[in-house]
């Protein structure tokens, strides 16, 4: 079962190359502090700027790192449906669990144009494809009655939900049906989510609090919102700090805090400014990860 907290896993670097050391390091940690999967080479990770050599490579070690301890949804998003075909067979051919698929960014595609997209993609191989929803990055916005039309291909099996809006997860639910995944892709509302019948988040925040944020998803899936409300008040200031220069930077400087990876972070993106990294600093000590 894909749920809980999954860290969009960070691409760490050294010297401008892959620190593939770091990355087993991180996913031996993850899971070790309780995350409930690993999604690399996403966003999060960078792929805009990996070389699809690099990018295989990435899932390839996150996946024999795992070694079947959690579910690892390999990033294979692309605005171009050849690529993503590619990246899914790849993905499937190496033991992912599932895929992750962003909405074709810059195309701007109807809804029609979407549903080709992923259909196309379910077709290519038997890998699970979790669609990624984030309209204010992709530009286009899957509809309700569009996810639910792809819900009916039977490897479509849920959703990442950026959109923000959390009245999402019950229309989604009307279209897709209860059974549909659907998870956060917004840290700072994702108790708001669960709470609509959302089962879990795919995580920027915790890259850096990986224990908190899978206490905090375990708490709203028994249905403790108290409890839960409590974790979200450590980890809100955390969520607002990462965020206020590109999330993954601040993952990065958070995780270099904890010496578990460098902020080298890839052209055309640049290190924090250091108001920022005194934000996160702050936002760190208030949720007991730094003294």
């Amino acid at each position: 079962m894909i749920r809980g907290s999954l860290p969009a896993l960070v691409t760490p670097f050294k010297n401008g190359e892959l620190d593939l050391v770091a990355l087993k390091k991180l996913v031996d940690w993850h899971i070790a502090e309780g995350s409930h999967g690993i999604v690399p080479v996403g966003t999060t990770g960078e792929s805009p700027t990996l070389s699809h050599a690099e990018h295989q490579r990435v899932i390839e070690d996150v996946v024999a790192a795992a070694a079947g301890r959690v579910p690892v949804i390999a990033g294979a998003g692309s605005n171009n449906t050849v690529e993503g075909i590619s990246l899914m067979r790849h993905a499937e051919k190496v033991g992912a669990t599932a895929a992750l698929v962003v909405t074709p960014y810059y195309n701007k595609p109807t809804q029609a144009g979407l549903v080709a997209h992923y259909t196309a993609l379910h077709d290519c191989c038997q890998l699970p494809i979790i669609i990624y929803n984030i309209p204010g990055r992709s530009v286009v916005d899957m509809m309700p009655d569009t996810m639910g039309t792809l819900a009916k291909l039977p490897r479509i099996i849920g959703v990442k939900d950026a959109t923000g809006k959390i009245e999402r997860v019950s229309q989604q639910r009307a279209t897709c049906g209860k059974e549909f995944i659907q998870l956060s892709g917004e840290d700072a509302t994702a108790l708001g989510f669960n709470a609509h019948g959302g089962t879990g988040c795919i995580s920027v925040t915790a890259n850096v609090a990986p224990r908190l944020c899978s206490e905090f998803q375990e708490a709203t899936l028994a249905g403790d919102y108290a409890k839960a409300l409590e974790y979200q008040d450590r980890l809100m200031p955390l969520h607002e700090a990462i965020f206020i220069e590109p999330g993954l930077v601040g993952a990065k400087y958070g995780l270099s805090l904890l010496g578990l990876c460098s902020e080298e972070v890839r052209l055309p993106l640049v290190g924090l400014t250091d108001p920022t990294k005194a934000r996160i600093r702050d936002a760190m000590r208030h949720a007991g990860l730094i003294n």
